[in-house]
This record gives structure tokens, C-alpha cells and sequence, in this order.
């Protein structure tokens, strides 16, 4: 083998050594990235109904406030089915990877039932409690979060109960108490302007 040979072989053998490092180290930090939630919830038929603006109170884990957002989204003429429709667009903006109050993968709005004039009993699925992250602030973010959003969009609204997956639980996650009525005259969560 002359010099030249030798030459060229080594440096193709740094070159490969250098790379198989470079991989190694990308490979490790995106392992270390969080993992944000991914909206795995069934594709249903398309709303049919006129699009409408809306108004979302979205949580914020960074500064502890909920933020208005105005938004357009179709929406048919059940006020029940409004209501759904209303936060499940809240709950795939708390699904986006920007999101700074992500929710877990899955998490959705079975139904929500118009109960007498002013409450509204929003029923959940199961990721959307047992996926849901533990604490106190998370937890209160995320109901009064629904509860402002129904509120906003539901003329009338004044109380607000959540179930999950059609029954009573006690906390959402460990703190936040699902056990009785959100009610929302003397509600004071404080929203950013």
C-alpha cells in the first residue's frame, strides 16, 4: 500500500468514527426531549354548521393565568353539541406541541349535557383524567380552563360539574375537587389581558 493509500484510509476512518459520534450524541438528546402529547382521538364526521368565532380561555403553566384566545371553528345548532364542539377545540389546543399547558394523548369531551338554565355537566374520557399531569395548579388551570370556555360560549352558564367517563370522581388528578359544581359568579381565576 503506498502513502497516499494510507493517507486517504485514515482519514475515511476518522471520518467514520467522528460520525458514528455526532450520531451518538444526537441520538442521547433526543431521547432527553419531552415528550409532548399527540391528539390520538378518533376522527369523527365533520361539524356541519356555519363557522362561528369562539372564545377559549387557554391555561398557561408558565405565569398561572388563562389567556383569552378568539377563534373560528364550525358549529352546529345543538346547544349541547356547541358545547362539545367548543372545548374540543380548547382541549386540541392544549394537544399542539406549543402548547403551555399540554393535556394527555387522548384526552376529549364525551358530551356535554345543558342541565336546567345554568349548568352544564361536561362528561370526559378517561385519558383525559388519568393521563392528566399531578398538582395543584396544573389541575386548577385545566377546570377552570373548561369552565370559562363554556361559559363564554354558553349563554347562561353559571355553574359547571365534570364527570369522567359518565361518572363522579373525586379529583382530577389528586387535587383539583371534582366532586361538586364549579360555580362561576364569584369565580376569580385571574385572566391575562
Amino acid at each position: 500500500m503506498n502513502r497516499r493509500t494510507k493517507i486517504a484510509l485514515l482519514i475515511l476512518l476518522a471520518t467514520v468514527a467522528i460520525m458514528g459520534y455526532y450520531a451518538l450524541r444526537l441520538k442521547r438528546r433526543a431521547e432527553q426531549l419531552p415528550v409532548r402529547a399527540a391528539d390520538t382521538r378518533p376522527v369523527e364526521p365533520p361539524v356541519s354548521g356555519k363557522a362561528e368565532q369562539v372564545t377559549l380561555y387557554l391555561a398557561d403553566d408558565n405565569d398561572g393565568m388563562l389567556h383569552r384566545q378568539v377563534t373560528s371553528i364550525a358549529l352546529p345548532d345543538d346547544p349541547a353539541e356547541r358545547a362539545r364542539q367548543v372545548l374540543r377545540a380548547l382541549i386540541s389546543a392544549y394537544l399542539e406541541k406549543s402548547s403551555n399547558h399540554p393535556l394527555a394523548t387522548g384526552a376529549d369531551v364525551e358530551a356535554v349535557f345543558l342541565v336546567k338554565p345554568n349548568i352544564a355537566v361536561v362528561d370526559t374520557n378517561v385519558e383525559f383524567a388519568d393521563g392528566h399531569r399531578s398538582g395543584i395548579l396544573v389541575e386548577e388551570l385545566t377546570v377552570a380552563s373548561v369552565a370559562r370556555t363554556l361559559a363564554a360560549n354558553v349563554q347562561g352558564i353559571g355553574r359547571v360539574k365534570i364527570l369522567v367517563q359518565g361518572k363522579e370522581r373525586e379529583t382530577l388528578a389528586g387535587h383539583a375537587d371534582l366532586t361538586s359544581f364549579y360555580d362561576l359568579s364569584g369565580e376569580s381565576w385571574p385572566v391575562a389581558q
